[in-house]
């Protein structure tokens, strides 16, 4: 792996980023949610014409979704992201491996990785014909599954992630079938694995704690906010797939498990 000391990221310098202690702004409604789910939605909204310009770029990409982590901030959020060199150590396209807890992981990470590679996301079908983010979302060429036939699934990312990474773009992938406030081990299948070992590519596992948003019951992408409830990203480092693939798997899985068991006790 060929590595840069010299190279920075653009948004957040050094290897980790913390949330300044107070980030929030004054005014009527700054900071709940009602304030939030406003700022949100216009975001939305302009990326959505800008799409429809044509305009919509990767660099667009990353500083919407750096938008959207300062309002999270603006609303009581506070980001613990580390791992930040492991991201900067290469040019080489990888898979990140991710658990999956909520709608902020998906509208954070483009700012954290877009900057530095390309990249796209392996999402649910449901999210490319969404009556808010389908614009969006498709303008970013995702890989596109049912979450209903695990075999069609499978072949869908195997074909098209391997086209995806030989292109040169890096691909997120949420091996587990639904966001969980909780892990479930068993739950989390080696797609993900199984894709950078048929493209001969890295993973980067990534760990992350995100409830500070939670999913709504009449609305899952705008649930109530929670404060309290700090926001944790870890990357690890990235390393190769050998053999089957079963020791690939478990070392993302520990190295999620130990993150969160961590963070639960802070």
């Amino acid at each position: 792996m060929e590595k840069h000391p010299e190279r920075q990221h653009p948004y957040f310098p050094g290897k980790e980023y913390r949330t300044a202690a107070d980030k929030r702004e004054d005014g009527l409604i700054c900071g709940t949610r009602l304030d939030f789910t406003l700022r949100f939605l216009g975001l939305v909204l302009r990326n959505r014409k800008r799409v429809k310009k044509g305009i919509y770029d990767t660099a667009m990409w990353a500083a919407s979704s750096l938008e959207v982590l300062r309002l999270i901030e603006r609303c009581g959020g506070r980001f613990h992201i580390t791992g930040l060199e492991h991201i900067l150590e290469t040019d080489l396209p990888a898979v990140y491996i991710s658990n999956h807890m909520s709608t902020l992981e998906t509208m954070v990470f483009p700012c954290i990785i877009a900057p530095v590679m390309d990249v796209t996301f392996v999402v649910k079908e449901s999210l490319v014909s969404h009556p808010l983010f389908s614009p969006i979302m498709r303008s970013r060429n995702p890989i596109v599954v049912g979450r209903k036939d695990p075999r069609a699934d499978f072949s869908v990312v195997m074909e098209q992630g391997r086209k995806v990474l030989e292109g040169g773009r890096s691909v997120v992938i949420f091996p587990q079938s639904t966001r969980t406030a909780h892990f479930h081990p068993e739950a989390f299948n080696t797609l993900g694995i199984k894709l950078a070992k048929a493209a001969g590519v890295k993973v980067i596992p990534v760990a992350i704690r995100t409830d500070f948003w939670s999913s709504g019951k009449l609305i899952r992408d705008l649930g109530p906010l929670y404060p309290e409830r700090p926001i944790h990203m870890s990357f690890g480092k990235a390393f190769s797939v050998e053999k089957s693939g079963r020791e690939a798997h478990r070392k993302v899985v520990e190295y999620i498990c130990h993150h969160l068991e961590e963070w639960y006790k802070q």
